[in-house]
């Protein structure tokens, strides 16, 4: 077999690969440390700054943080409003999206422009707020779930998507007397798995990441999420005067403790994603390619 190769281009791809492994490198280590962090003593961290494999172990953080059952309770919160968000998101991102890919829906070009028109200009948190407590939603669930239920972005994706799908497909399932509801559930929906799971995990980033709306639409400290609650540890964790929200008898372990919630925090939507890495890249390309 004749080696092709040139030397020009062994060298390209040897310098090509060290490159690509330093950025590697430079992007999982500060995950590694925070890691790290959240496993060791506060002294070893005041001591070293920068930790990868902590000298002395210990579960002091966690400890601390699943010290009361307040935080199983802000999980179960952002979890339930994760799902129950997700799924109402995707519901009426869809149904948007499939009539706004019909060529011959009427008024089409003048909705497209209102839709773009939110992405540049918006009105604003404290309109949004006036919004939402004359709707009463103030100290209820769904404060956090309508008033980002559709991003214009993601249903212009989806849209782009719906667009790609053959036409003869919708018309065939005409012939045989399915309405559009039926070619959007039974046709539509099902070939758009890609573009399904991508816009999903948008959407499930976002309820789980759920911070601002819940400062402002929730009074009542047992019906934060996790964000809210992480942030109110943290704050104990910094000795700063802190309500009787988390009733915890462990002492903080100040800087691990930092570290164990963005591990907390993290970990669920980190666990989710590799389920859903196949559909990601394909998604979000093919979504992109008409307008």
């Amino acid at each position: 077999m004749v080696e092709d190769r040139t030397l020009g281009g062994k060298m390209f791809s040897c310098v090509n690969f060290i490159l690509l492994a330093v950025i590697a490198l430079v992007t999982v280590l500060p995950f590694v440390h925070v890691v790290a962090g959240s496993f060791t003593t506060s002294a070893e961290m005041a001591a070293k700054k920068f930790v990868l494999i902590p000298t002395d172990w210990s579960l002091d953080a966690y400890t601390f943080i699943f010290s009361t059952n307040t935080i199983f309770r802000a999980m179960l919160v952002s979890i339930g409003v994760t799902v129950i968000g997700t799924l109402f998101s995707m519901l009426i991102t869809s149904l948007m999206a499939y009539g706004l890919s019909r060529r011959d829906l009427d008024g089409r070009k003048v909705i497209m422009f209102m839709v773009v028109f939110t992405m540049l200009f918006s009105g604003g948190m404290i309109p949004t707020f006036l919004v939402v407590k004359e709707l009463g939603l103030i100290d209820t669930y769904a404060a956090l779930i309508l008033p980002s239920a559709i991003s214009a972005f993601n249903m212009i994706i989806l849209k782009n998507f719906f667009q790609n799908i053959p036409e003869g497909l919708e018309e065939s399932a005409k012939i045989d007397g399915s309405n559009d509801f039926g070619i959007l559930f039974r046709i539509v929906l099902p070939l758009s798995m890609p573009a399904i799971a991508t816009i999903s995990l948008f959407y499930a980033v976002t309820y789980w990441n759920t911070y601002m709306s819940a400062i402002l639409y929730l009074n009542e400290s047992k019906m934060w999420p996790i964000q809210v609650l992480l942030r109110q540890i943290v704050v104990l964790a910094s000795g700063m005067d802190y309500s009787s929200e988390l009733d915890s008898s462990v002492p903080p372990p100040d800087q691990a403790v930092k570290m164990a919630v963005i591990v907390v925090a993290t970990l669920p939507i980190l666990l989710v994603y590799p389920f859903l890495q196949k559909h990601f890249a394909k998604g979000a390309m093919l979504g992109s390619i008409k307008g």
